[in-house]
């Protein structure tokens, strides 16, 4: 049986921990707090007080988490990956890094003999409790083609986006867009509700239009049309705000590093902080349109 070393066993990591053990893995788990460790156990996990003690007898390792600080020192730290997983070993970071990050990560990985991919994941915890997550993969065509077997009961799609550094450079472009569509989606609404229009009609006539768009047709950011969007629950779950802030930040940085233009990304990025900084990080972000709708009252 393989065993799969899974390191962050977060709001995304536990449920995809999850579905590798109820196809057969064997999961070795790592994280930081107690009560997921506990979850994890309940699922079938063995858990372990150290990374170095997860990936010491690992064939695959699996990570997922918040920051390129923490992978660097998952992977490269003194307790990390690197000098105590088995040679040649599979490394899967799902985490969303800078692609600089990911990038000097797999160099490291890959000079010590270790095979890496950069695999984020768009899908948001319910794609992570249902196994249907599309996963953005960086690396090479070897790495990638051992990776599906293991990806494959996490994912409902899994694209090699080309090299190392590929799959958060797909991550965050993908994000940004999606960020400005959901944006325009929120003021397009606003506007047609000042105008007169219901929304549910304008949702009507704009998702069979030209306007229609992802954010509108099936995340739909106004209660009613979309009753699986958060916009029916009060934007609670899905996808926050501080997350999409985080994935934000990091397109800028890379726009930056690269001199380019990226007007409406910045724009977007700027607007998702001002919504974060009004205390509503914790919330989905289609609930920008409250933020819209907040600044038009003031």
């Amino acid at each position: 049986m393989t065993s799969i070393a899974f390191i962050g066993l977060g709001n995304m990591g536990l449920p995809m921990c999850h579905n590798l053990i109820k196809s057969g893995y064997s999961v070795r788990g790592f994280d930081v707090s107690p009560k997921a460790c506990d979850q994890a156990k309940a699922y079938g996990a063995r858990v372990y007080d150290a990374v170095s003690e997860a990936v010491k007898k690992a064939d695959v390792i699996i990570s997922m988490l918040p920051s390129g600080a923490i992978v660097k020192d998952v992977y490269l730290g003194d307790d990390g990956v690197l000098n105590h997983a088995r040679a040649g070993v599979l490394c899967i970071d799902s985490s969303t890094i800078a692609v600089a990050d990911a990038r000097h990560v797999s160099t490291k990985a890959h000079d010590a003999g270790f095979m890496m991919i950069d695999a984020p994941v768009s899908g948001g915890v319910p794609g992570a409790e249902a196994g249907t997550l599309a996963f953005m993969v960086g690396g090479s065509e070897p790495a990638f083609e051992a990776a599906k077997p293991v990806l494959e009961p996490m994912a409902a799609n899994i694209i090699h986006a080309g090299g190392n550094g590929s799959g958060q450079a797909a991550k965050l472009c993908n994000n940004m867009l999606l960020a400005v569509s959901m944006i325009g989606t929120a003021e397009a609404f606003n506007l047609g509700q000042a105008l007169g229009l219901d929304p549910q009609v304008f949702f009507d006539i704009a998702s069979n239009s030209t306007g229609q768009c992802w954010s509108l047709n099936n995340y739909c950011p106004v209660p009613g049309p979309v009753l699986s969007s958060p916009a029916n629950r009060d934007y609670q779950g899905g996808f926050a705000n501080a997350l999409m802030l985080k994935d934000l930040k990091l397109a800028k940085g890379c726009a930056e590093d690269n001199s380019m233009h990226t007007p409406l990304g910045a724009l977007a990025a700027n607007i998702y902080d001002q919504a974060v900084d009004a205390g509503m990080g914790h919330l989905d972000f289609s609930s920008i349109i409250r933020y819209l709708q907040a600044k038009h009252q003031q």
